[in-house]
């Protein structure tokens, strides 16, 4: 089974808000919401991709802190590893360029999302 190796940013406001993109119809898994981030390229580093994806996709600047999750998540047909880091925006203002909607949501509140698999480990980390 096919690998990706894929990172997301919990990024974080200054309220202590978390930044959650809803996934749109022309992606695959519509309608479930995760962490933005994407693919990391061929010999890429981690936090280097992720600063990299989100400038491309959300059009914002970030600074990346500390790991949060290293998982893998075996869809049917793809093996999905996940690696998050929480970030904070050092310039800029998201842009949904890709997903269907970005809300800002409180710690306490992530449940209530229904989230793409591979990201309920980071959820289940964060929560307060």
């Amino acid at each position: 089974m096919k690998q990706v190796d894929v990172v997301g940013a919990v990024i974080v406001n200054e309220n202590d808000e978390i930044l959650c993109a809803l996934r749109s119809q022309e992606m695959s898994l519509p309608g479930l919401w995760e962490f933005p981030g994407g693919k990391i390229e061929q010999g890429e580093e981690a936090k280097v991709a992720l600063v990299r994806e989100i400038k491309e996709e959300l059009l914002c600047e970030i600074k990346v802190g500390e790991l949060i999750a290293d998982v893998v998540h075996e869809y049917p047909n793809i093996k999905v590893r996940l690696i998050t880091y929480f970030a904070k925006i050092t310039s800029g203002k998201p842009v949904a360029t890709e997903h269907e909607k970005l809300e800002w949501i409180s710690r306490t509140e992530l449940a209530t999302l229904k989230w793409a698999p591979a990201d309920i480990p980071t959820v289940e980390q964060i929560q307060t």
